[in-house]
C-alpha cells in the first residue's frame, strides 16, 4: 500500500484464495480486527482512520480457514510510506476561436481532491503536505502563494507554502474540535507580479483522532421508581457526548452499568440500553422498606464500546424508591384509656399512637382515625397530631355526668390514601378506647331564662311579682342554693335569698329611662354551697303596660312670629310620655285669663295638631309667653297648662325675622346688647390712648438725645465752689419754682432787701429790671433764654450754682453747675474762667429748645 493517511471505511485491497476448487468453504479472519475488518467476500475494510507510520513495522496478517477440514491459511500485508509528496497542478486551458474571430481560453472540469490531514500529529514540523506546480513553470520563473484562514487569516501562520517549489506544508498540530477544516487558494504569479494562473480552491480536511473521552451531561443523575415497581419500569435516561466526529467510531458511545449498590435483592435490579443510556428495572422485589435506595456506576466509552481502543468515563446514577402505601398503620395496644371532666368541651381525652411502615410525613403514612362504634350522639372527634401522627381523642360536646358515665369507643385507623393493591388491613389496625367521666359541681340553671311578666305600671312599693327559682343539675350532691340580686339598673327590684320571690322596692314607671322598647330587664344570680360553689345567672324581662299617668305638654316650646299678623300662624302639637290611647288626640285651649290673651291670639285645632295665629293687625316686637292647656285622651284623661315661648319680631319680605331680632329670640335682650357695644368702645378708646403715649414716649426720647451731648454730659463736670450753703438749714426750698416761677404766690416771694444769712452781704442794691416769666410753664427753651437774658443784665447776679432741666414728669434729667458767662470772680481765691466756654453751649441749648413746646 502507498497511501499516508486509510481513512475508515476505506476500502484497501481484496484478496483472493485459489483453493483448486475449494473457495466456497473458506472464512477469512483479520489478527487486527480493531484497524481493519475482512468481509466475506475477502475486501479488507479500514476499521478506523490510521496514519501509516503509526505502523511502521507491522503488517496485517489475514487467516484464512476451512470450515469443513478446519485447515487454515495466513498471509501478511505490508504498508509502505510513500516517497514523494502528492502534486496539484493548475488546470491547464484550452483556446477556443469564436465566428468573428475572436479567442477564449476554456478551464477544463477539473476537481482537486481534498488534502486530508490527521488531527494532534505527532511527526517533525513543518510537515510536507502537497506540491503546488503550474506548467507554466517551465518557460517562466512563477512565484507560488496561499491565502484564506490558516494562511493570511486567523488563525494565521498554521499553512505556508514555499514561494519557488510551491510545497504546502502545516507548521503545528491541528485539532478537528477546533476547526474540521481549512478553505486555502492557492496562486501563481511571475517575478513581476503578474498573475499567471487563476487561482485553485484546496481543502484541507482534519481527519478525526480518537483524542476525546466521552462527557457526561451530569456527574450525578437522581431517579425515581415506585416501589414494587414491575420489571421494565422505565427509571430515568443517562446522557454523554464526546466531541470527537459523531459519524465515526471515535465518537459512537455505548452505555453498561459497572456495578450496583446495594446488591439486594439482586445484583442485576436494573439495565441500561447501550445505545440511548434508558434505565429500566429488570427484576421484581423492589421494597423501600429494605432497600431505600440504589446507587449505580454507569460507563460510557467511545469507540462503539471496544474496551480495548475506546476511552470511557463514568457517573454516578441513584434510584430512591418512591413509597406506595403497602404497610397498614398498627395501634400499639389493644386498649386506650382516658377521663374528661363533665361539660367540658375541646378538652384532649386520650392520645392514640400507631406505627406505620411506610415513609413518615407521606400520604402513605399519616393515619386517620375513625370512631366506628360507641358513640352515638357525635361528642367526640379524633384529629390526627401531624407530627407525631397520634390520634387526639377530643371531647366536642358537652357531656353531661347524671346522663352519662362513661364511654367505651371502637376506633380504627387507616392513611390517607388506600392501601396498594393486595395489601390488606390487619387486626391491629382496629383499638378500643375507654372513656370515664368525672362529677363536678355545676351551675344552678334558672327555667326558663329569661322569664317574661306582663304587668301595668305605676305598681306599689313592695308588691309580690314573681317566682323566679334555679334548680341544681347535681342530682348525686345535696346541696342549697341561694339567690341575689346582680343588675337591677333602676334599684326597683329585691329577690328573697331562700325562695327567690321578686317584689317592688319602688314604683315601676314605664317612661323610665332604664325601660327599652316596654320592657324592663333585671339580672339574678343562684349560688350553690359545692365545693367549689357554683353560680348560675337568670334575666327577669318585665313587660310594662302603659297607664295614663304623664300630662301632655306644648311643642315646639319657643316660636317666632311677625309683628303683622299676614301671614302668620304657628303649627303646634302636643308630647305625651304614654302610649295611646292614652295619648292623643289632645284638645288645645287658650285660658280665659288674662283677657289680652283671647284678645290677640287664636287658637285653631287642626286633625292632631293646632294653629295659633295673631288675631290683632300689629303687635310690639318683644318676647311673649302664652299659656296654652292641653288635655289628652286617656281612660281619665290628665290636663296640664304649659307655656308657649313667642318672639314677635319685626321680618323681611319673606316673613323672617331679621338677624338682630334673632339674636334678640335666642336670649340676648336690649341690656346685654348695650354691654356689648359699650365694652367695645372702651376698648377702642384703650387702644387710641395707648396709640398716643407710645408716640409721646418716642418724641421724649428724641429730645433727651437732643439735650444732652455724650461727649458733653454736665453730670461728668461737677465743680466746687467756696459758696456753701446753710447746710441742713438751707434744705428747704421748692424746687418746682425754678421749673415754673409764674406758678409762685405773692406772699410766698421773699420781700426785696431781706437776704438768707449765708448770702454775701451786699451794699445798695439797685433797680433792675424784673425778668419776666415763661410764657409757657413747660416751654423749658424760652425759660433758658429769659435767664441768660436777665443774667446778662445784671451784673450782681451770682453764678448759677445749680442749673436743674427737669423733664415733665417733674424727675430731673441733667443737673451740673453752671456760672453766668460774663460776671467776673466774686472772691480772690475764686477762678471761674474755665466756665467761659458754657456760654456757647447755654445759647445753642436755648436755640434748640426756643419755640418747642417738647
Amino acid at each position: 500500500m502507498t497511501a499516508d493517511v486509510i481513512i475508515e471505511g476505506q476500502v484497501l485491497l481484496k484478496v483472493d484464495f485459489v483453493d483448486c476448487g475449494r473457495g466456497s468453504g473458506l472464512r477469512f479472519e483479520s489478527r487486527d480486527p480493531a484497524d481493519f475488518r475482512i468481509e466475506a467476500d475477502g475486501t479488507v475494510v479500514a476499521a478506523r482512520t490510521l496514519q501509516l507510520s503509526d505502523r511502521k513495522g507491522r503488517s496485517l496478517e489475514i487467516k484464512a480457514k476451512d470450515v469443513k477440514s478446519q485447515e487454515q491459511w495466513l498471509v501478511h500485508v505490508n504498508f509502505t510510506q510513500p516517497k514523494q509528496v502528492p502534486e496539484i497542478l493548475f488546470p491547464r486551458h484550452s483556446v477556443v476561436v469564436k465566428g468573428d474571430g475572436s479567442v477564449n481560453r476554456v478551464k477544463r472540469d477539473w476537481v482537486i481532491p481534498p488534502v486530508n490531514v490527521l488531527e494532534n500529529s505527532r511527526k517533525q514540523f513543518p510537515e510536507e503536505l502537497v506540491v503546488i506546480q503550474s506548467d507554466k513553470d517551465k518557460s517562466n520563473s512563477l512565484r507560488y502563494s496561499v491565502t484564506g484562514p490558516g494562511a493570511d487569516q486567523n488563525p494565521t501562520g498554521l499553512f505556508i507554502i514555499d514561494a519557488i517549489s510551491g510545497i504546502l506544508s502545516v507548521t503545528k498540530p491541528l485539532d478537528r474540535e477546533h476547526i474540521p477544516n481549512f478553505h486555502l487558494r492557492a496562486h501563481a504569479v511571475d517575478v513581476n507580479g503578474n498573475q499567471m494562473e487563476n487561482p485553485i480552491d484546496i481543502i484541507i480536511n482534519v481527519i478525526d483522532m480518537n483524542d476525546n473521552r466521552p462527557e457526561f451531561t451530569h456527574q450525578i443523575w437522581n431517579g425515581t421508581v415506585d416501589e414494587g415497581a414491575k420489571p421494565g419500569t422505565f427509571v430515568m435516561t443517562v446522557t454523554s457526548q464526546d466531541k470527537d466526529d459523531p459519524n465515526t467510531a471515535n465518537g459512537m458511545l455505548r452505555y453498561k452499568i459497572l456495578s450496583q449498590t446495594p446488591e439486594s435483592p439482586s445484583s442485576n435490579m436494573f439495565t441500561i440500553n447501550n445505545k440511548t443510556g434508558k434505565i429500566i428495572t429488570v427484576a421484581a422485589g423492589l421494597d423501600r422498606e429494605k432497600v431505600p435506595q440504589y446507587t449505580l456506576i454507569i460507563q460510557a466509552t467511545d469507540m462503539e464500546g471496544n474496551p480495548m481502543y475506546g476511552l470511557s468515563n463514568t457517573a454516578t446514577a441513584v434510584i430512591r424508591l418512591l413509597d406506595v402505601n403497602d404497610n397498614t398503620p398498627e395501634f400499639t395496644r389493644e386498649t386506650f384509656h382516658g377521663e374528661v371532666p363533665e361539660n367540658r368541651v375541646n378538652v384532649i381525652v386520650t392520645n392514640l399512637t400507631v406505627t406505620d411502615k411506610d415513609e413518615p410525613g407521606t400520604p402513605a403514612w399519616n393515619a386517620v382515625y375513625r370512631i366506628i362504634s360507641g358513640d352515638p350522639t357525635g361528642r367526640f372527634s379524633i384529629p390526627t397530631d401531624p407530627v407525631t401522627n397520634e390520634g387526639l381523642v377530643t371531647v366536642v360536646k358537652p357531656i353531661d355526668y347524671e346522663m352519662n358515665r362513661s364511654f367505651m369507643l371502637t376506633v380504627v385507623a387507616d392513611n390517607e390514601v388506600p392501601l396498594a393493591s393486595g395489601i390488606h388491613r390487619t387486626r391491629q389496625s382496629t383499638s378500643t378506647v375507654s372513656i370515664r367521666v368525672i362529677d363536678v359541681n355545676e351551675s344552678p340553671n334558672f327555667d326558663p331564662n329569661p322569664k317574661q311578666v306582663k304587668l301595668e305600671e305605676g305598681l306599689p312599693q313592695w308588691s309580690m311579682l314573681t317566682s323566679f327559682t334555679a334548680h341544681d343539675p347535681d342530682r348525686y350532691m345535696q346541696q342549697t342554693i341561694r339567690y341575689s340580686k346582680l343588675f337591677d339598673p333602676a334599684n326597683w327590684l329585691e329577690i328573697d335569698p331562700n325562695n327567690g320571690r321578686i317584689s317592688t322596692i319602688a314604683v315601676l314607671d314605664r317612661e323610665s329611662p332604664y325601660v327599652k322598647n316596654n320592657l324592663y330587664n333585671a339580672t339574678f344570680m343562684a349560688s350553690d354551697n359545692g365545693v367549689p360553689p357554683a353560680s348560675g345567672t337568670g334575666t327577669l324581662q318585665i313587660n310594662l303596660l302603659d297607664i295614663n299617668d304623664n300630662a301632655p305638654r306644648v311643642f315646639p316650646q319657643e316660636a317666632e312670629v311677625c309683628e303683622r299678623p299676614e301671614p302668620n300662624t304657628i303649627n303646634i302639637t302636643a308630647v305625651d310620655g304614654d302610649l295611646n290611647p292614652n295619648a292623643g288626640p289632645y284638645a288645645f285651649e287658650l285660658p280665659n285669663r288674662p283677657s289680652d290673651i283671647r284678645r290677640n291670639w287664636t287658637l285653631t285645632r287642626i286633625s292632631d295638631h293646632a294653629q295659633l295665629s295673631l288675631k290683632i293687625s300689629y303687635l310690639e316686637t318683644g318676647i311673649y309667653e302664652l299659656p296654652i292647656s292641653i288635655t289628652d285622651s286617656g281612660n281619665l284623661p290628665m290636663s296640664n297648662t304649659t307655656y308657649l315661648r313667642i318672639k314677635v319680631c319685626q321680618c323681611d319680605h319673606h316673613g323672617d325675622c331679621v338677624d338682630m331680632e334673632r339674636i334678640m329670640a335666642a336670649g340676648l335682650g336690649t341690656g346685654a346688647i348695650i354691654a356689648i357695644l359699650i365694652c367695645i368702645i372702651i376698648l377702642l378708646v384703650l387702644v387710641l390712648m395707648f396709640v398716643m403715649w407710645m408716640k409721646r414716649r418716642d418724641k421724649e426720647r428724641q429730645a433727651k438725645q437732643l439735650l444732652i451731648d455724650p461727649e458733653d454730659d454736665v453730670r461728668d463736670n461737677i465743680l466746687k465752689y467756696d459758696e456753701e450753703g446753710g447746710g441742713e438749714e438751707d434744705q428747704d426750698y421748692d424746687l418746682s419754682q425754678l421749673q415754673q416761677p409764674d406758678t409762685l404766690e405773692p406772699d410766698l416771694i421773699k420781700p426785696v432787701g431781706i437776704r438768707r444769712l449765708d448770702e454775701r452781704p451786699m451794699h445798695s442794691e439797685p433797680n433792675y429790671p424784673i425778668r419776666s416769666a415763661a410764657p409757657h410753664p413747660g416751654d423749658i427753651g424760652e425759660f433758658i433764654h429769659e435767664g441768660l437774658k436777665a443774667a446778662d443784665t445784671d451784673p450782681t447776679a451770682p453764678p448759677y450754682d445749680s442749673l436743674l432741666v427737669f423733664d415733665y414728669e417733674g424727675s430731673s434729667s441733667t443737673a451740673g453747675s453752671l456760672s453766668s458767662l460774663h460776671s467776673s470772680s466774686s472772691g480772690g481765691d475764686q477762678d471761674y474762667d474755665y466756665l467761659n466756654d458754657w456760654g456757647p453751649r447755654f445759647r445753642k441749648l436755648a436755640d434748640m429748645y426756643g419755640g418747642n413746646d417738647d
